[in-house]
């Protein structure tokens, strides 16, 4: 069975993990559209509606926080699958993350193999099917 290819938005505005998240999901089977700040992100979410944004907390213009939380005001996008990424790991920065609409806050340094299993679990438990068997 074809398995759907979807489009994931990664905001990260540190080119080398930018580039090292969009060559892993994209050998993990998933289409990516990339913005270095939260401005470009915000507008990429809108128009193109991603199953899954991948964000980091710190970007230019607008933060991860609050590109969670336009995410989860607009009806449109509400329902997209939000990995927020982060140096800043203490209990208060994740509750934070959360509190802003994420649903699963990673520390950096990232582990490309957990993102692509945190994003397909979050993938997995939104499809109208519920979970799907792995391939």
């Amino acid at each position: 069975m074809a398995q759907h290819q979807h489009l994931i938005l990664i905001a990260e505005d540190d080119r080398d993990i930018r580039d090292l998240l969009t060559v892993t999901l994209e050998s993990a089977g998933f289409a990516t559209v990339a913005a270095k700040d939260g401005n470009t992100a915000a507008r990429i979410l809108r128009v193109a509606r991603p199953a899954g944004l991948i964000t980091d907390v710190r970007m230019p213009a607008l933060n991860g926080m609050e590109l969670a939380q336009i995410a989860r005001r607009d009806p449109a996008i509400r329902d997209t699958a939000i990995l927020m990424i982060s140096s800043n790991a203490h209990a208060h920065d994740i509750d934070a993350g959360l509190g802003a609409g994420a649903d699963r806050y990673l520390p950096k340094p990232i582990s490309p193999p957990r993102v692509v299993a945190e994003l397909r679990d979050l993938l997995e438990s939104r499809s109208p099917s519920g979970p799907q068997p792995r391939s």
